[in-house]
């Protein structure tokens, strides 16, 4: 895997005038088939790896082990520049520089560090909150001294405009630039007048969290400094979806031949597997 020339790409975009949906991937095959498609950068959230892992709900489960080895699986299967959501760097200040050390060795691109508590407090009653902007400053600081490649991309995540606004967001942007973060996420934004505000205060690129609603003009994102908006994680969503349609039908006595108009051809499923890659090796060093 050549990491820097990744890397690179990835700031390109960050460096450029443009706004730009990821793929969201999940595992091998769904980071090979965003890079055939041409897309510049994938995305695997910390909420699909939960998914993908575990088969369990975004509540922070997962452990930096099995994020990191299902990262790995991703950046080795193509040339993907990949963004990964590091949640809050599984612990504190510390963790966090681990957590760095780890999805730096497995291959990212980019890796957000966010300000929520996590996981969820006793007696919070699921209600998001966020540790003091002190703790979060120490975070950011914690994780830029970790990074080994100048070139990895560690942006400060923040949910404060859902939480508590748009001053309180500014507030956090403003002192996670100040400590060095390569850009800011916004997670929560939703309307464009949030989004304009962060963007007149701080001078590095954001990242968004949501590209719905009348956060859909994705000239207005670029014009305001948003230079990666996500859309989700629909594919890991459809695959679920496929996946239980096809075992429910086979379950009821569908025909495997009647199924066949939904199932991946053979030059797909070659594709995504790189199949003349392994027959070419396969000539070449098992003749």
């Amino acid at each position: 895997m050549n990491l820097t020339q990744r890397r690179e790409r990835y700031r390109s975009l960050l460096a450029s005038d443009q706004c730009y949906h990821p793929a969201s991937v999940f595992d091998p095959i769904s980071a090979r088939i965003a890079q055939d498609l041409g897309f510049e950068v994938g995305m695997f959230a910390g909420s699909i790896a939960s998914g993908t892992v575990l088969g369990a709900p975004d509540l922070i489960v997962v452990t930096l082990t099995e994020f990191a080895q299902q990262i790995h699986r991703i950046c080795r299967a193509g040339d993907l520049s990949l963004m990964v959501d590091a949640d809050h760097g599984y612990g504190n200040a510390l963790n966090v520089m681990r957590t760095v050390e780890e999805l730096e060795t497995a291959g990212v691109s980019a890796l957000t560090i966010e300000d929520t508590v996590l996981p969820v407090s006793f007696g919070a009653g699921g209600d998001a909150q966020l540790i003091s902007i002190e703790e979060g400053i120490g975070k950011m600081k914690a994780a830029l001294s970790a990074r080994q490649d100048p070139n990895l991309v560690i942006a400060g995540r923040t949910s404060a405009l859902a939480i508590s606004g748009i001053p309180e967001a500014i507030k956090r942007a403003k002192a996670y630039e100040q400590a060095g973060v390569d850009a800011i996420f916004l997670a929560g934004g939703t309307k464009k007048e949030e989004i304009q505000a962060v963007h007149a205060e701080v001078s590095i690129p954001l990242l968004l969290g949501g590209a719905g609603g009348e956060l859909s003009d994705k000239q207005f994102l670029a014009d305001n400094g948003v230079r990666i908006a996500l859309q989700g994680h629909l594919p890991f969503a459809a695959a679920v979806k496929a996946v239980y349609d096809t075992l429910k039908a086979l379950r009821e006595g569908t025909a495997p031949g009647d199924l066949t108009s939904q199932l991946a051809s053979s030059e797909l499923m070659g594709q995504v597997t790189r199949r003349d890659d392994y027959s070419r090796w396969t000539s070449d060093f098992l003749a």
